[in-house]
């Protein structure tokens, strides 16, 4: 069973970052000891752009500034038995973060996401799907609230234990199939697992029946002996059998069924592929308003 034991927690400081921080200490229960309270003060922030100068007075207030906040939230895990240590530098923030996530050896990274706009989202990806894309290690994507569109209106919702009722999406796939064995640590925090399958219709189109058939049996076949293996771990779990587009299913499926967090396998997509077009997986941990936690 893989550990949980430090986890890195990376925030910009955006509203209800503190509460997200909070969710975290669920994991106790899975023997979280220890979280790295992690700032990156941009270079760019704190640059002259046309000379590449650097505001050496702006940089020191942004890293102070951030330590302050910080000596709170430390405060607030000492009393729930938790250790911490702060960590706050300027610097390019994707890239310190992996570097620290090595140096520090922590299970999980764990940072938050900025709504982004449709450009951004699918041609020039973001801090968070970077970090996805690049990690060696567990990232979760944590969303304590979030708007989405419903199909008559804007809701809100807010994900206070996260742990719960997970849905993880599978393809058969090495990462999936590390992403189930995963969960395995998570066992005293979870109420039930939903499996989720789709069968996808660029493999179904112009498909006859009876290859659809013959794909739906082994898909439940999959799907049965997935759940036999999580009621082996001690874990219950459900599953579901869908078709159609991936994306838009699973994340359909995750509020029909009431979940509180998304599990998936990173993509094994080759990169370039991957940056223009995004994976199946990153555009699930983009578009879903739950946390989103990518197992590479």
């Amino acid at each position: 069973m893989e550990k949980i034991e430090k986890i890195l927690f990376h925030t910009r400081f955006r509203e209800m970052a503190f509460q997200s921080l909070e969710s975290l200490l669920d994991l106790k229960a899975a023997g979280l000891k220890e979280i790295i309270l992690t700032h990156i003060v941009p270079t760019d922030d704190v640059s002259f752009v046309p000379y590449g100068g650097f505001l050496k007075n702006e940089a020191e207030r942004l890293v102070e500034s951030a330590r302050i906040r910080f000596v709170d939230w430390q405060d607030m895990l000492t009393r729930n038995d938790v250790q911490s240590k702060i960590i706050v530098e300027v610097g390019q923030t994707n890239a310190r973060i992996l570097s620290i996530a090595e140096e520090e050896k922590v299970d999980w990274i764990v940072t938050g996401r900025k709504k982004r706009t449709m450009f951004e989202m699918v041609y020039v990806g973001s801090h968070l799907l970077d970090i996805l894309r690049r990690s060696d290690r567990p990232v979760l994507m944590d969303k304590f609230c979030a708007e989405y569109q419903d199909k008559t209106c804007v809701l809100t919702r807010t994900n206070p234990h996260i742990f719960s009722r997970p849905l993880l999406a599978t393809d058969w796939s090495p990462p999936c199939e590390h992403a189930r064995n995963h969960l395995v640590s998570l066992r005293p925090l979870i109420e039930r697992i939903l499996i989720v399958h789709v069968l996808d219709e660029r493999i179904t189109r112009g498909r006859n029946g009876s290859f659809i058939k013959e794909l739906e049996s082994e898909s439940r076949d999959q799907l049965d002996s997935w759940r036999d293996w999580f009621d082996k771990n001690g874990i219950q779990a459900e599953t579901h059998l869908t078709a159609g587009r991936p994306v838009s299913e699973i994340i359909n499926l995750s509020r029909n069924y009431q979940s509180t967090l998304m599990v998936l396998g990173r993509t094994g997509k080759d990169w370039f592929e991957e940056y223009w077009l995004g994976g199946i997986s990153h555009r699930v941990a983009e578009q879903s308003e739950l946390p989103v936690l990518m197992i590479p």
